[in-house]
């Protein structure tokens, strides 16, 4: 199955199995590539969130229109800092960001009860980094990508160059289909 992507530079299309890493500079334009990517040729999504709440998600799908029936949230960060929350349907929550086993246990489950056309949004691996340490998010990312390809379903990465070493980064890049490089001033160079 392909998925087409709506996003410059990138291929109009890329086959289930794909992960995408989008590296970016800061958060600021990497919205309006993430809910591109979103809203674009899906019948259900994910987003997992190390970097803001479930309630934060919904107000960015809302801003940028993304059809929130097809949305579900998956939020690392509300439990750990005390936040209220309900779960629901649509909204889950693991303990705490570090917790890589209850992550990835959610994203299979949210794979496994959705049939069509899927896509997982990942924001951020470097916030999982923050939480977890370098090695523990890499393992995170293939479990990952080796569920995305088991359900023909695609993902994309949010990943921020500056608070990692260069070979690190490298070491991201490397298990991934495609990189997008998103620069300060919101242009994009894509390798696929």
């Amino acid at each position: 199955m392909d998925y087409s992507l709506e996003i410059d530079g990138t291929p109009e299309t890329v086959p289930g199995g794909t992960g995408i890493l989008l590296l970016h500079p800061s958060t600021g334009e990497t919205d309006r590539i993430d809910t591109d990517f979103l809203k674009t040729d899906t019948d259900h999504f994910l987003v997992v969130s190390t970097r803001t709440t479930a309630r934060e998600v919904r107000q960015k799908l809302e801003y940028y229109d993304v059809d929130e029936e097809c949305a579900e949230i998956l939020d690392t960060l509300s439990i750990e800092r005390g936040y209220s929350r309900r779960s629901s349907d649509t909204v889950h929550y693991v303990a705490a960001p570090d917790n890589i086993d209850g992550i990835v246990a959610q994203i299979d489950a949210f794979l496994d009860d959705h049939e069509g056309k899927v896509r997982i949004s990942f924001d951020s691996v470097t916030e999982l980094a923050y939480y977890a340490g370098d090695e523990r998010a890499l393992e995170a990312v293939e479990r990952i990508l080796a569920l995305l390809e088991d359900h023909d379903a695609v993902g994309l990465f949010h990943l921020s160059e500056e608070p990692h070493d260069a070979a690190l980064v490298d070491e991201f890049r490397g298990l991934f289909d495609g990189v997008i490089d998103l620069d300060e001033d919101g242009s994009i160079d894509a390798e696929f």
